[in-house]
């Protein structure tokens, strides 16, 4: 199991944070209400944490899977999915947590051994 210290924030399904409210992820999933899903900092991906992990996050129960990336700009930071909830997003806020994943070895992945 790896684990990682990450920034946390949430992210809806509008026009105001996304592609004019689409709910068509990076990768090309649609996001639907009530999907534990992730978007992840393009580092994170570099690392080895790819479309389609399942990870567990500080304070939530469950799994989650990595259903979107982020904007460039970003590193070592996670965007947690909560539909259309704009209020719960923003109680959520922004927050330093562990997230835990087990990861497949593949080559060049930085957590292969």
């Amino acid at each position: 199991m790896v684990s990682l210290n990450v920034t946390a924030t949430a992210y809806n399904a509008v026009e105001h944070q996304t592609k004019k409210g689409s709910r068509r992820a990076a990768w090309g999933d649609l996001l639907e209400d009530g999907v534990k899903a992730v978007a992840v900092s393009r580092d994170l991906i570099a690392m080895g944490l790819d479309h389609n992990e399942e990870i567990e996050i500080e304070g939530f129960n469950g799994t989650f899977i990595v259903k979107d990336k982020m904007n460039r700009r970003w590193t070592k930071k996670i965007d947690i999915f909560m539909g259309l909830d704009e209020q719960a997003a923003k109680e959520y806020g922004k927050r330093q947590v562990e997230i835990r994943f087990n990861k497949k070895n593949q080559p060049n992945d930085k957590f292969s051994q």
